[in-house]
């Protein structure tokens, strides 16, 4: 969805080279090497079966003809500015789906400054008009994308009021935290934890066992974007019919096909050092019974996926 709404944000330059910069392998493969034998078999992949959200690659098809673009991979969360900038501006607008409000538009936040090579620096309060985009380079990150505009040098560039910084202007609720990342507890009611100063934050393992449960429900598997949030960048899996996923992979099955909600019995929650929790428990389903097991791992403040493997029980 990021590359789609690059191309219909950009369609005003069409004549202009693109260099899209995307985290997932899954999405230029999807793109550069797939998408023309998926057309000749009718919108099928090699072992006959449809091709998983074929309406959105059919427009990426149409949007993309007559374009001019080059992709290349970056490897998610490693630093890199432009994704790192992406991955800033997606959960941005995840909170603010949370809460309720609306999400900040336009490539960036007033205020938020991105390397200035080539005078392409962002300015708060200042705007560069179509005419001037003489460059567009963007990073995708699983549903965002960020745009560098390398045009009128910064220093000429009309100055015009600053905006209000919805997520960081506390003069406008009040509350400069009340953005803040999402806390899943936080849903629970304090008087969930209340009962006792250090069960105010509830442990890693109760948090990772709470958080694998949501993840087995179906409107959470068949929501991507929570689904992104829940999965690790680097996220595989072993299924218990021996298929290795991938995360992008994995994210695009579950949301056509979320299953129904499973239940499970835990076996055991082990805590590995500071910032790794394993979790082992045992699955029902028609077929019979499953024993899996998920690794979890603090990444950037917040528990994720990193591993999971299913073997069914003898």
């Amino acid at each position: 969805m990021a590359v789609l709404d690059l191309l219909r944000a950009t369609a005003h330059v069409r004549q202009e080279d693109l260099h899209i910069l995307c985290d997932s392998q899954y999405v230029i493969n999807s793109i550069t090497k797939w998408m023309p034998g998926w057309k000749r078999k009718g919108w099928r992949k090699a072992d006959g079966k449809p091709v998983l959200n074929v309406e959105l690659l059919k427009e990426l098809d149409r949007e993309l003809t007559g374009r001019k673009y080059t992709f290349e991979w970056v490897k998610g969360h490693a630093g890199h500015d432009l994704n790192e900038a992406a991955d800033e501006r997606a959960r941005a607008a995840a909170t603010a789906y949370q809460q309720g409000v609306a999400a900040r538009s336009g490539p960036g936040f007033p205020g938020h400054q991105h390397g200035a090579e080539g005078g392409a620096a962002a300015q708060a309060g200042t705007r560069t008009a179509p005419t001037q985009v003489a460059e567009e380079q963007t990073s995708t990150d699983q549903g965002a994308a960020s745009q560098r505009s390398a045009g009128q040098p910064a220093a000429a560039r009309p100055a015009a009021k600053a905006e209000p910084d919805l997520f960081t202007d506390p003069g406008l609720f009040g509350d400069p935290k009340l953005f803040s990342e999402p806390n899943l507890f936080s849903e629970l009611g304090s008087e969930a934890f209340d009962t006792d100063p250090a069960a105010a934050e509830p442990s890693a393992e109760a948090q990772v066992e709470e958080l694998e449960r949501e993840l087995l429900g179906p409107l959470v598997r068949g929501d991507m974007g929570r689904t992104a949030v829940l999965l690790h960048p680097d996220f595989m899996e072993i299924g218990s019919s021996g298929r290795v996923w991938a995360r992008d992979a994995m994210m695009m099955a579950l949301e056509e096909d979320p299953g129904e909600r499973t239940d499970i019995e835990i076996l055991g929650t082990d805590r590995i050092g500071t910032s790794a929790v394993l979790l082992t428990y045992r699955s029902f389903a028609r077929s019979g019974t499953t024993l899996r097991s998920s690794l979890w791992v603090l990444d950037g403040g917040r528990w994720r996926l990193r591993f999971h493997q299913g073997t069914p029980e003898a």
